[in-house]
């Protein structure tokens, strides 16, 4: 049977695939265009089962809000370079993930995996497919769901750097200068009595070594070790930080002028804690060359 260029763009709209793969899936099955779908998408099942231990540590942070300003989601989906990471299928995939977040209770990657896209495919199989279209490996990392009794605010920084935001009263200006502040300094803790005690202890004992050292007398030493822990604990807290956008108030002296609480806050970085593998592009390409 003749392969016409009517068939192969059929086949390229409907798969997303390029045009010599659609061209040699229709050759093999003779022109059947169900059968040639069915095999691309076992072959991009293949594909991807390939290229699952490759590291991604590229991609983009996703976050969508519900209308009534309650509910957020943020999703972090990691590919290997960031050209891919800005192409518009990649993006659409993420803020998908992130839209059917909101109405959708998940604990798990697992469980998100499993969830209908608007496509009618699951997102497991939006994934695989996704990868045997753009030729890199694609991982959901982590996301975080809010259901607030008050507010909820967020911040994006391009693709790279999210927060949400839960506050105590809904404020949308105060809940987006909150998470703008976080994704800018990224603070550890919202307040002091958040920081754990064992390392308030640790910091401490670090503190107390040093000022020893200084051979001043006992009850200098002890307020040299208490300045320096306050120092620490309002360096590590949100409410403890100079204000982003005002750097004479703190955040948490921002929040009493509001009358307002933070409750919890998420930042998500990409490829934070990821090892990124060092490639020599000019070896791998006289590697390339010569093979």
């Amino acid at each position: 049977m003749s392969i016409t260029a009517a068939m192969v763009k059929e086949l390229r709209e409907r798969t997303g695939s390029g045009m010599m793969e659609c061209k040699k899936a229709l050759v093999e099955t003779n022109g059947d265009m169900e059968k040639a779908i069915e095999n691309m998408r076992k072959s991009g099942l293949a594909k991807a089962d390939k290229k699952s231990g490759r590291t991604a540590a590229e991609g983009t942070v996703g976050i969508k809000t519900s209308d009534d300003g309650k509910t957020a989601a943020m999703v972090d989906v990691n590919c290997e370079t960031d050209f891919v990471a800005k192409g518009d299928d990649f993006t659409r995939f993420v803020n998908d993930i992130a839209t059917i977040l909101l109405t959708n209770d998940v604990e798990n990657i697992e469980q998100l995996a499993d969830l209908k896209l608007p496509s009618g495919e699951t997102v497991d199989e939006a994934r695989r497919a996704l990868i045997a279209k753009l030729g890199e490996n694609i991982t959901i990392r982590r996301f975080v769901k809010y259901v607030a009794e008050g507010g909820v605010g967020s911040y994006l920084h391009g693709s790279k750097i999210g927060v949400i935001v839960e506050l105590a009263k809904a404020d949308d200006a105060l809940g987006k200068d909150i998470a703008m502040h976080v994704a800018a300094i990224n603070p550890a803790h919202v307040s002091e009595k958040d920081v754990p005690q064992q390392m308030i202890d640790k910091e401490k004992e670090i503190f107390s070594a040093q000022a020893l050292e200084s051979g001043k007398p006992a009850e200098i030493v002890e307020k040299m070790i208490t300045g320096r822990i306050k120092k620490f604990l309002a360096e590590i807290t949100l409410e403890g930080q100079p204000f982003v956008k005002d750097d004479k108030t703190t955040v948490g002296n921002l929040l009493k002028s509001q009358d307002n609480t933070v409750i919890r806050f998420t930042r998500f970085e990409v490829g934070e804690g990821i090892e990124k593998k060092e490639e020599d592009f000019a070896a791998e390409v006289m590697a390339q060359v010569k093979g």
